[in-house]
């Protein structure tokens, strides 16, 4: 008996090695796959990757990705609202290719201020800063924290609400101590690699996956073990600190655009912008019909027009606000 337990240990000692080390070699593929797209400026000792298009006098834009994502997110919108000023995509601390402080966790406050003396270094004050999905709270925060260094803020699909309840088998057992980190280091590649498809549809539901959509925003990043335990990370603290946010909403007095799918169910309007327009002074909503939760890829054109529009009218015009 003691013999066959031993040699039981043996085998999953042995499995688990064979998949820590299929797993790094995965990262390193992947990583080999989509290498950095941009180019790095170093804030507060971190190393954090960007990626810039256009010019002109207009307003510059910051846009920040969400959950499980990177700069490359925004491949299809960046060069389309570029045509009049500065469009900055930047990997959030821990996405991508941006470094992540190490010890606390770096809160959507902590993001915004180290995003925006990124942009400082790079010469660029008072921006618009747009977040898709998870940064929406990077926005919110923005607007709460620190008003003075922006001009307004986007919620692109954004998160601004808190909620109850989990948010997926994954991030639960990515969350479970000892578990949690065997768990990233073992499976989350070769089974992320399977389903990978399948969770794409989810996201874009009921839009179709465009044929180039995994290759073009670099979705097997995701799958590296370190920043899916950041992403563990981000998503389950994020609810409890929306809650201490979320009343201070009413002190926001910049210009706040959302925009939003009408058919969104990962990121619901109800709880994350019809909430803030009776908060909000200067928040403005555009719907947009038969469109989930990735506007910027559903309807890139229209989203465009959109971050356009507001920006023309509500930011250049008023560049004093």
């Amino acid at each position: 008996m003691a013999r066959m337990l031993m040699i039981t240990a043996l085998l999953i000692a042995g499995l688990l090695l064979i998949l820590v080390l299929y797993s790094a070699w995965g990262a390193t593929r992947v990583e080999q796959r989509f290498p950095p797209a941009g180019d790095f400026v170093t804030v507060d000792g971190l190393r954090l990757h960007y990626r810039e298009r256009g010019s002109g006098s207009g307003t510059p834009l910051l846009l920040v990705h969400g959950a499980s994502s990177n700069l490359r997110d925004f491949g299809r919108i960046q060069p389309l609202i570029a045509t009049n000023r500065r469009v900055i995509a930047f990997d959030r601390p821990g996405y991508g290719y941006s470094q992540r402080p190490e010890g606390d966790w770096p809160d959507p406050a902590r993001v915004a201020r180290l995003l925006l003396d990124a942009a400082a270094k790079l010469g660029v004050e008072r921006p618009v800063m747009l977040g898709h999905s998870w940064a929406g709270s990077v926005v919110m925060a923005g607007l709460v924290e620190m008003p003075e260094r922006l001009a307004g803020g986007v919620l692109l699909s954004g998160v601004a609400g808190h909620w109850a309840g989990s948010v997926g088998w994954s991030y639960d057992v990515g969350g479970l101590p000892v578990l949690g980190p065997l768990f990233a280091r073992t499976l989350v590649y070769p089974a992320g690699s399977r389903m990978l498809d399948d969770v794409v549809k989810s996201v874009l539901a009921p839009n179709p996956v465009p044929d180039d959509y995994v290759e073009s925003i670099g979705a097997p990043l995701a799958l590296r073990p370190r920043q899916f335990r950041h992403n563990v990370q981000d998503m389950k603290r994020l609810s409890t600190y929306l809650q201490r946010l979320s009343p201070r909403y009413r002190k926001i007095d910049k210009p706040l655009l959302l925009i939003h799918g009408a058919d969104d169910e990962l990121v619901p309007f109800w709880n994350h912008g019809e909430r803030l327009l009776p908060v909000v002074e200067k928040a403005q909503v555009e719907m947009l019909p038969d469109t989930g939760h990735a506007p910027h890829h559903a309807r890139p054109e229209r989203t465009a027009e959109l971050l356009s529009d507001f920006l023309a009218t509500q930011i250049d015009a008023r560049p004093g606000d």
